[in-house]
């Protein structure tokens, strides 16, 4: 069953559709609900597993979550629309060709979607206010209704070759859709965090807690002695513009304040200063103002934002959810009773690429846990270093320096594995696009970028090639990084449909509370600890499947089980 939720002027209507998302002859009309209402009626009718479609899960699943109702499956309007608007796949249907384009100073473009999300919220205090239904955009069922079947359409147009490029797109929609609603989950569940903890560790690095708009004693205690090595009474090192003059003053000729570029100077002031910077950073981004916003009841709860890069990685909105920092990892830690589970997908792009480029001697490397070792054994005399360097090198475009030295012997070992990357970089230095396992497109070139390759002046010819190696270093790394992210996404979905399945008495047997790019972090009870592991295992191995098929390639999770986040690596 398909069931639509919209936004109505008295809370919300319902409405069945058909698969192709024409009103149910069965029901055509919608049904009316009270905001009061709504969460006790999809309560019920989740009870018939219907796919929710909406404008938005941010719009309505923190609301539902909120009031005690766990959805299975949905189908995000928005999130969708972006994918079918420029993916490779559907580029030849009205769908692809009416999504009107908008050209971005970055020379990123994204599909307009006549439904746009809400722009963020004015005040990141306001995440942790009760979820309501005021904020949802006023789109009429019958608007959203013809963007589903818009979307529905698009798909259809889909030619079934060989590639079977349908069933892989319908795959991405129905992955990024899981995890908005994993997203949502886990904004509502929070990862567990010990305020104690947190505190504890702040006083460890900076010192007692100091009065607002004042620095830490430790801090402090730093600056006077820089103002003093760098004979400046009032220098404020916070200022970037009076930090690079009384360096110049001490004839520390440096361009910027930079780590690397300090620590080649031999002055008395660089160490005192690398340490201040440092202490710095955790005080702005993680001090005792962040862990008043963020942490509220035990729970840091950010908003995290599903395909917020182009190539299908999260982002987060405030709080720097996906840049937990090493020095307060201690302060995530598990409740009395549970674990943590920490697991990563080991050396994910690079076994991403060897799938994609069917490159059978470096499956052969990557059969151990460990993909680098593999590949020194077999072309670099066993030398680790330089076959990660050559491979990530040849991954993300390093073209000089040891990656550039590197890459011949490369590429004479694995040259399917080299020539796939290759072959990306050169659409995108052509101004085409390239597109991840399932189908996620990278963005065309903008008006800009392709107005630049007319270069007349011998001037505009370097800076045009400059342009197309730019844009074919970033096709080179998307067609990797997207399919990557196809995969994880994958991953997640499988991992949050096994752990709803291991529930025995209504409770859940582990929630997945924090996700990085290939990290998921799982709290469970202490007896659950086994069975989520093979969920997590099992999911994994799923994800493979579905994206490749059965290949000689594995796909290994690190997995540790701590009692906190820093214990893990």
């Amino acid at each position: 069953m398909h069931l639509l939720l919209a936004a109505h002027a008295d809370g919300a209507a319902l409405q069945r559709l058909t698969p192709s998302g024409a009103p149910d002859p069965a029901a055509p009309e919608p049904r009316i609900v009270s905001a009061a209402e709504l969460p006790g009626v999809v309560h019920q009718l989740e009870q018939q597993r219907p796919r929710w479609i909406w404008h938005r899960t941010q719009d309505w699943y923190p609301a539902l979550l909120a009031a005690g109702v766990e959805l299975e499956r949905c189908h995000d309007l928005t999130l969708c629309g972006a994918i079918l608007a420029h993916s490779e796949f559907t580029a030849h249907t009205e769908y692809a060709r009416n999504a009107e384009k908008l050209t971005q100073d970055d020379d990123v473009q994204q599909p307009p979607r006549a439904l746009q999300p809400p722009p963020p919220p004015a005040d990141q205090g306001a995440l942790f206010e009760d979820p309501g239904l005021s904020a949802v955009p006023r789109y009429s069922g019958e608007e959203l209704r013809a963007e589903y079947a818009a979307q529905q359409e698009a798909l259809a147009g889909v030619a079934l070759d060989g590639d079977r490029r349908k069933q892989r797109l319908q795959l991405l929609l129905a992955a990024e859709s899981a995890g908005a609603m994993i997203a949502a989950e886990m904004q509502h569940t929070g990862v567990p965090w010990r305020e104690e903890l947190h505190e504890q560790i702040l006083a460890d690095y900076l010192g007692p807690r100091p009065p607002q708009g004042h620095r830490p004693a430790k801090l402090e205690a730093l600056n006077s002695e820089l103002r003093r090595l760098l004979q400046s009474p009032a220098l404020n090192p916070d200022s970037p513009q009076e930090l690079m003059r009384a360096l110049h003053r001490n004839g520390i000729e440096v361009k910027s304040t930079r780590q690397w570029e300090l620590k080649e100077s031999s002055h008395p002031a660089i160490e005192p200063l690398l340490a201040y910077k440092k202490l710095a950073r955790l005080h702005s981004a993680n001090g005792w103002a962040w862990l008043d916003a963020w942490v509220k009841n035990g729970r840091f709860q950010p908003e995290y934002v599903v395909g917020g890069v182009v190539s299908g990685r999260w982002a987060s909105r405030g709080g720097g959810a996906l840049q937990i920092p090493r020095q307060i990892r201690g302060a995530v830690h598990a409740d009395p009773g549970h674990k943590l589970i920490v697991a990563d997908a080991s050396q994910l792009e690079p076994r991403v690429l060897v799938a994609l480029a069917q490159d059978s001697k470096m499956a052969e490397a990557a059969r151990d846990k460990d993909l680098y070792a593999g590949i020194a054994a077999q072309g670099f005399g066993g030398d680790r270093g330089k076959a990660k360097i050559a491979l990530l090198g040849a991954i993300y475009g390093a073209t000089t320096g040891e990656s550039g030295r590197l890459m011949p012997q490369l590429a004479r070992t694995y040259p399917r594995a080299v020539g796939f990357v290759e072959q990306a970089a050169r659409e995108g230095e052509a101004g085409k696009t390239v597109t991840s396992r399932l189908g996620r497109s990278s963005p065309p070139p903008s008006e800009r970028w392709l107005r630049s390759q007319q270069s007349a002046t011998a001037e505009e010819q370097r800076r045009a090639e400059s342009l197309a190696r730019s844009r074919g270093r970033f096709t080179r790394n998307f067609v990797v990084q997207g399919s990557a992210a196809d995969w994880a996404a994958c991953w997640l979905a499988e991992l949050r449909r096994r752990l709803r399945g291991l529930r025995a008495d209504g409770s859940p047997a582990g929630e997945l509370v924090f996700f990085l790019h290939d990290e998921v972090m799982v709290h469970c009870p202490a007896d659950s600890v086994d069975a989520c592991i093979r969920a997590i295992e099992e999911s994994a191995a799923a994800a493979k499947e579905l994206l490749f098929g059965r290949i000689p390639v594995e796909f290994p999770v690190s997995i540790a089980v701590v009692d906190s986040y820093d214990n893990a690596k």
